[in-house]
């Protein structure tokens, strides 16, 4: 008898079959065969005979322990496939971080000059790619092999920061390239959004020839209603916006007033857009505030999962580096925030600000990437909660929360509306909202981004390419940049809004 071993095409599972042919031994009567009626004829046919029963009777134990030892062997192939195809997933990509590329879009922002290629991403779904997962085929009840979890090419060390890498562009430091870029299409992914934010009048604050830093400035309409507030940051500039949200409530002349301690200034029939900043100069000089609160908010969904860990790292590397280069001069505290989406295991995962770096550095290190599933995200959910319900400082050297995401809110007239109200509140609280684009960010939500960033006085960051790590990043419309490790631009843009 022989066994024979089966596998069916896409399947796991194995089968064996019995297939009978001749006894080895046996031959069929010939010519040089036994005589027949012999004693000795007898004997030997008896003794074969009980041979093919024995053998007949092992047949079932020895096909079970087969049968069983195959099926362990297709459960371990089907894992072995399953492994593969993991590596397969997040295996090696080229990027040279020092083969800098000029994008088109014209300007230059004063924070950076530095080129970058990387390409349009989809989002992922889940934590790495199943494809190669096998099943049990049959009934049988075989175990059902779980898709791999994200796994990093072993020529990284997610333990080590400095690895990933990224760009910066603000806008609004290259606003005649962004109003350009708007008018020629760009417009259509901000428009997306119901923001149009095209009407900006940049106001300067000085007293005693030195930046005024966290003064009120208001934008009044013809009514006397505030159409924008904002604070002046530590160069004591403020960004007011007209229209932002309403392109037909648009009308030639605004009223300012500039308000700082018990100073108060006022300016009326001011244009906007106006083709140079309104200065301002108040009679006495003001002490700059010394708080710096420092906000990270993660999304931690599943399609975050290739660069999450990396993401931790690099941020905590920045919370040490950032107490350290001002611990002695600013009052700082850092606050860790995470979120993924509706019906998840957490929306909002909110921790309160505190002045003990080492516990937000842990809090960091506890989180994973997980849920998700569709494109968008809880984004207006998680900056509800961290803009509306965290304690920030009344008075500050600067107020930055770092939005790390790689999808965008969910488009529905109700988001949109909190979205609205958000970026004009933070405006108002002098909070600067500096996104961080990740791999699987899309056109309209980068053009989102970039918007809320200019609206708070923010600066828009994206990670790029050219560290080889997590999937492809999208290539930004935006003119010349820098290169840096995320780590350092993440310090630089931290000390850069904080230094006095």
């Amino acid at each position: 008898m022989n066994m024979v071993r089966r596998k069916a095409a896409g399947e796991s599972r194995t089968e064996d079959r019995i297939e009978d042919t001749e006894a080895p031994g046996v031959r069929a009567k010939g010519a040089g065969g036994a005589a027949r009626g012999t004693g000795f004829g007898r004997m030997k046919r008896s003794a074969l005979v009980l041979l093919l029963i024995l053998a007949l009777a092992l047949v079932p134990l020895l096909g079970g322990c087969s049968s069983n030892e195959n099926q362990n062997a297709g459960d371990n192939a089907g894992k072995a496939t399953s492994d593969s195809a993991a590596n397969a997933s997040s295996g090696d990509r080229s990027g040279g971080s020092d083969a800098p590329a000029a994008n088109s879009g014209g300007g230059s922002s004063s924070s950076a000059a530095e080129g970058g290629t990387s390409s349009d991403a989809s989002k992922d779904g889940g934590a790495g790619d199943s494809s190669g997962a096998t099943e049990p085929g049959g009934t049988d009840g075989g175990p059902i092999v779980d898709p791999p979890e994200w796994s990093v090419s072993p020529q990284y060390d997610a333990s080590k920061p400095g690895q990933l890498t990224a760009g910066e562009w603000n806008d609004n430091q290259a606003w005649s390239s962004w109003v350009n870029l708007l008018q020629a299409g760009g417009g259509r992914d901000t428009a997306y959004w119901s923001m149009y934010p095209l009407h900006r009048l940049e106001v300067d604050v000085v007293a005693g020839g030195r930046p005024v830093v966290d003064a009120t400035v208001t934008l009044t309409d013809d009514d006397g209603e505030e159409a924008w507030e904002a604070r002046t940051n530590n160069e004591g500039v403020a960004y007011l916006y007209a229209g932002l949200y309403d392109e037909q409530g648009l009308q030639a002349k605004y009223g300012v007033a500039v308000s700082a301690g018990n100073q108060l200034k006022r300016y009326e029939n001011v244009p906007v857009p106006r083709a140079h900043a309104l200065k301002v100069e108040l009679e006495k000089p003001v002490q700059a505030p010394n708080a710096l609160d420092l906000m990270l908010l993660v999304d931690t969904t599943g399609s975050m999962g290739d660069e999450l860990q990396f993401l931790k790292t690099e941020l905590k590397d920045v919370v040490k580096r950032v107490d350290r280069d001002n611990g002695q001069g600013l009052n700082i505290r850092t606050s860790a925030n995470f979120y993924r989406d509706r019906g998840d295991e957490y929306v909002v995962k909110p921790f309160d600000f505190t002045d003990d770096i080492d516990e937000t550095v842990a809090r960091l290190s506890e989180q994973k990437a997980a849920g998700g599933g569709d494109f968008p995200e809880a984004v207006d959910q998680a900056l509800d909660n961290a803009i509306e319900k965290h304690d920030w400082s009344d008075n500050a050297r600067a107020r930055l929360l770092f939005l790390v995401l790689d999808a965008p809110p969910h488009h529905e007239r109700k988001v949109r509306e909190k979205l609205h109200k958000l970026t004009e509140t933070a405006a108002a609280e002098g909070i600067r909202i500096i996104p961080v684009a990740s791999s699987g960010v899309d056109d309209q939500t980068e053009y989102l981004m970039r918007a809320i960033a200019a609206a708070t006085g923010g600066t828009y960051l994206f990670l790029t390419d050219h560290s080889g790590i997590g999937n492809d990043h999208r290539e930004p419309d935006v003119g010349e940049y820098e290169v840096k490790a995320l780590n350092d631009l993440l310090v630089d843009v931290i000390n850069r809004y904080a230094a006095q």
